[in-house]
């Protein structure tokens, strides 16, 4: 008989959204899954407590943990290899300072603030990050399958006839980054539950969950999205499956 999984959408560095979530989980067992689908950090404030929180999770529960790798880790790890990455560091949306300052032990910046010369040298470097954090990021999976769905970023890509499985998927990077209405409107097959596109820009007229809120869970015919906006608003949302109850941090 399978067990039980739970399913933990994007926190972005918001560990109090996480603590919150994780209390209103039923206790764990050893039959079950917890799958966190990826971006553990940037604009929450927390964001160097929720990775270590994520990393060391596994040792506070008798469940089997598995943690993806989300675009957010992805593109710190291209920031490191490549030499930097301006377009991902600066831009306040993306919320780099404050995983700099989570790190550092600052406090997280304003809504407005821009990050010094001295910050911007060691966000395009990624220097402060200790070097089993990045191990850990390096070595974080792209995809979970088991018997109720499969567990990605953000989605699956469609190859010339069909959506492909992610062990089909040549490039896996873009199970990491891809935003495809396609796949959001007209994939059928096996559930697929995926994060990274915030609910509120999905189509609220697919949701069977409570469509009269766009920013809640979404619901589509063989898909769930549950990117509710943590770290950045929003709360934090899991799925448990394979009876599709709805736990939530608000």
């Amino acid at each position: 008989m399978p067990g039980r999984t739970f399913a933990i959408g994007d926190i972005h560095g918001d560990l109090d959204d996480l603590f919150k979530l994780l209390s209103r989980l039923p206790e764990l067992r050893e039959t079950d899954t917890v799958v966190f689908v990826g971006d553990y950090l940037d604009r929450g404030p927390r964001s160097a407590e929720v990775v270590e929180y994520v990393r060391r999770f596994h040792e506070q529960v008798p469940a089997k943990v598995v943690a993806l790798r989300g675009n957010h880790e992805d593109a710190w790890l291209r920031v490191i290899d490549g030499g930097g990455w301006a377009q991902f560091v600066i831009p306040q949306s993306n919320g780099c300072l404050a995983t700099l300052r989570s790190y550092l032990g600052k406090p997280p910046p304003g809504d407005d603030e821009v990050p010094s010369n001295k910050e911007l040298k060691q966000l395009l470097s990624g220097s402060f990050f200790p070097r089993e954090v990045l191990a850990w990021m390096r070595a974080l999976p792209f995809f979970y399958e088991d018997e109720h769905a499969i567990y990605v970023h953000a989605g699956l890509m469609r190859g010339e006839k069909d959506f492909l499985h992610p062990n089909d998927t040549r490039v896996k990077l873009a199970l990491l980054w891809c935003r495809d209405t396609d796949f959001f409107r007209n994939y059928r097959g096996k559930l697929v539950v995926f994060g990274h596109t915030a609910t509120a820009l999905l189509p609220p007229e697919l949701s069977s969950y409570t469509p009269e809120d766009p920013t809640d869970l979404w619901a589509g015919p063989c898909a769930i999205g549950i990117d509710t906006g943590c770290g950045k608003g929003g709360f934090l949302t899991a799925v448990e499956l394979p009876a599709k109850r709805v736990y939530e941090s608000r």
